[in-house]
């Protein structure tokens, strides 16, 4: 059975060209979600093997849903994605507990190399 994927992410472009990374993978995106709030909800009913998540989003941003999501569920894996991250935002990212870090624009390799990293971590 593949690795269950929740991508979080508020463009459709990043959901599908992550979708068209994961074809003929080990991996199924289970669930996609515009914003925070949506993800925290979704997050209860699918229980994702790992999480990409987007930080800039409207509403609650990336960190603060990957906080909400890991008080509640402690051994969740998430992986921050973003195009736009300083070493604070990184370091933030760390101190909340999230897995690692990958950048936009998105390529294959390295998608799949963090999917595998995080989850091979555990």
């Amino acid at each position: 059975m593949g690795k269950r994927i929740m991508i979080v992410d508020d463009s459709r472009i990043v959901e599908l060209q992550m979708r068209r990374m994961l074809e003929g993978t080990d991996y199924e995106v289970v669930s996609y979600c515009q914003d925070g709030e949506t993800a925290i909800e979704e997050y209860d009913k699918v229980l994702p093997d790992l999480v990409t998540m987007d930080i800039i989003m409207p509403g609650m941003d990336g960190l603060e849903t990957a906080r909400a999501i890991l008080e509640e569920h402690a051994d969740a894996k998430i992986i921050m994605v973003s195009s736009l991250a300083y070493d604070d935002t990184i370091d933030e990212a760390k101190s909340i507990g999230t897995k690692t870090f990958i950048y936009k624009p998105l390529e294959k390799e390295q998608l799949l190399s963090a999917l595998e990293k995080v989850l091979s971590d555990s």
